[in-house]
């Protein structure tokens, strides 16, 4: 019977200074919880001169991470350094030791997941990851645990706290674009460049993971349609307010017929539905299973202390197993291994969605005749129209809510009434998902 679980921590930054400060302030109740305590036996480090402003006792700081791996005393390697490389080779390295690994390292899992999951199948040891998406929510072991015995039918996310925060300033205070961003940098939620968060490439590297513990299913990040916040407007968030709904980038997964979609984009949602009214910084992802229904799990997404939350409950979780001796208890991709099936990705010119519109178009005669002959021509029919005070000969937006339509048709209309003279700059235009209990308002 082991009487301590060691760990070696690789990556002394903002998570890692995190997993230190829990340890201290809670390793009794750990200690109670788990039955012996979690001791670490080494931190590497790059720098290992700076203060992180947490007490680590003498001799622990090291700048090398394979005197963590190759030590015989160090139980579970918990990886912290973020990135591809030289995160890949030292977690593979740690696992051909026959050691088990925590990592929070989404970008890393949604590119190079199924060598890792593999990986620990193949040496039998524990890979666990639950901080690689939402921060301290517990969507992954949910997913793998809870929801089990569901089918998943879709899954909808807002997981990205950054992009959510400038959102809601914008929603909330009528800033730009711009504003919002530098207000954001200026409060340390958004990097100096902050591409991956407001592309949307972060989500849909958290997107990756979802779906492949949901669905059973290799995902190859890739397939993942992904667009961004940067080209959303006060306009069309006041606009989207008229209709009823709030403009929130989305993390969209969904299964039908073994076809599965997978989607990252802003996305119009009602302003009554629980996901809407998630702000700031926060994370929220709605999950639908066929047994269950609908549940949501919400809390920070990010930061310091809710991902070392999320990092440690691996830690207990994988301890647990060490000392009762069990391995591969859980599997990695939540399926067996030998049961996963590779589903097809719907082409995201096949996807059915509702859409907001807004037209830049001059005010003249027959104007929107020729637009919804257009749209008409596309099989996309109108459900509702703003028009905004005329102001002859000038453009005025036009702004329109369709039926459910199939994306290409959509494209291949706005491509051609973006040809028309009569419109003066491109179209705009934002999928739907829900109903709004107003109703679609026009006027």
């Amino acid at each position: 019977m082991k009487d301590r679980i060691n760990i070696g921590i690789i990556g002394f930054g903002t998570v890692g200074t995190g997993v230190v400060r829990i340890l201290n302030q809670n390793s009794s109740l750990i200690e109670r919880r788990l039955g012996i305590p979690v001791r670490i036996k080494g931190i590497a480090d790059i720098d290992t001169k700076r203060d992180r402003g947490v007490k680590i006792e003498e001799g622990i700081l090291t700048d090398n991470p394979l005197s963590l791996i190759g030590s015989p005393e160090v139980d579970i390697v918990v990886e912290l350094i973020g990135g591809i490389e030289p995160a890949k080779t030292l977690i593979l390295a740690a696992l051909g030791k026959g050691k088990s690994v925590v990592t929070a390292n989404k970008a890393l899992l949604a590119l190079h997941g199924e060598e890792i999951y593999s990986a620990s199948e193949t040496n039998s040891v524990e890979i666990g990851f639950e901080g690689a998406v939402g921060g301290g929510i517990p969507i992954i072991r949910s997913l793998k645990e809870g929801l089990v015995a569901n089918k998943i039918e879709s899954i909808y996310g807002i997981i990205n706290g950054t992009s959510n925060y400038i959102l809601t300033k914008m929603t909330d205070e009528g800033m730009g674009f711009s504003e919002a961003l530098q207000n954001a940098q200026s409060k340390g939620y958004a990097e100096t460049d902050p591409t991956l968060d407001i592309e949307g490439i972060d989500s849909a590297h958290k997107l990756v993971i979802l779906a492949t513990l949901a669905f059973g299913t290799p995902v190859n990040f890739n397939n993942i349609y992904t667009e961004g916040i940067s080209k959303i407007t006060p306009l069309d968030i006041d606009f989207a307010r008229e209709f009823g709904y709030k403009i929130k980038l989305l993390a969209i997964a969904k299964l039908m017929n073994d076809e599965i979609e997978l989607r990252v984009h802003p996305t119009m949602v009602p302003e009554d539905y629980l996901i809407s009214k998630v702000n700031g910084v926060f994370n929220a992802i709605y999950v639908i299973g066929d047994a269950l229904g609908s549940t949501m799990f919400y809390g920070r997404g990010a930061g310091e202390m809710p991902t070392a939350s999320a990092v440690l409950s691996d830690i207990i979780e994988i301890s647990r197993n060490i000392i009762k001796g069990s391995k591969g208890r859980v599997p990695a991709f939540a399926f067996q291994a030998g049961s996963r099936k590779r589903l097809k990705v719907r082409e995201m010119e096949n996807v059915i969605s509702r859409y907001y519109l807004r037209f830049s178009a001059l005010d003249r005669p027959g104007v929107l005749s020729k637009i919804s002959g257009i749209l008409g021509t596309n099989n996309i029919s109108i459900l509702s129209m703003i028009q905004k005070s005329r102001k002859e000969g000038e453009a005025v937006p036009v702004v329109m809510m369709t039926h459910e339509a199939k994306e290409k048709d959509v494209r291949n209309a706005l491509n051609e009434i973006n040809l028309l003279p009569v419109v003066d700059s491109k179209t705009v235009f934002i999928r739907v998902e829900g109903e709004s209990r107003y109703g679609i308002k026009g006027r």
